[in-house]
């Protein structure tokens, strides 16, 4: 009797999904952050975070079903999103803050500190998807 095996991803497949949840991870701990230092109301803050959690849920469920089988679209879709919308949206404040001040401005707090490094994460993560994403191995892995 033959036997159906699922064919398992290329490592660059795996390791391109593993860099999609990383930066989702990061966008939801700066999402954290943020918010702990947010001169908000708390009506106001709850809508976002709100906002926010549907939006990083749905991308955790497009990873997870869709992207890491090896869903077509589903790369599209996390490129087009994440990879021109995301992208922009984590490099806008720092460009429009470096266009109005000088490094000599910067306030090395702690929290300015974590929220530094977890922007680098998630800049780090999402090039690295980008760049996993379509890759030669994962290209034909996705057309399969």
């Amino acid at each position: 009797m033959a036997t159906i095996t699922a064919v398992e991803a290329p490592l660059t497949a795996r390791w391109a999904t593993l860099m999609w949840l990383l930066a989702i991870g990061a966008g939801v701990a700066e999402s954290i952050v943020g918010a702990t230092q947010a001169d908000a109301s708390l009506p106001a803050l709850a809508a976002q975070l709100s906002v926010r959690a549907l939006v990083y849920g749905a991308l955790f469920v497009t990873i997870d079903r869709y992207f890491r089988h090896g869903v077509p679209w589903s790369r599209y879709l996390l490129a087009g999103l994440l990879g021109t919308v995301g992208l922009a949206s984590l490099i806008y404040e720092p460009i429009t803050w470096l266009a109005d001040h000088h490094l000599a401005d910067l306030n090395w707090s702690p929290m300015f500190v974590l929220s530094a490094g977890l922007r680098a994460v998630h800049l780090s993560a999402l090039a690295a998807a980008l760049a996993l994403t379509f890759h030669p191995d994962t290209n034909r892995w996705f057309r399969r």
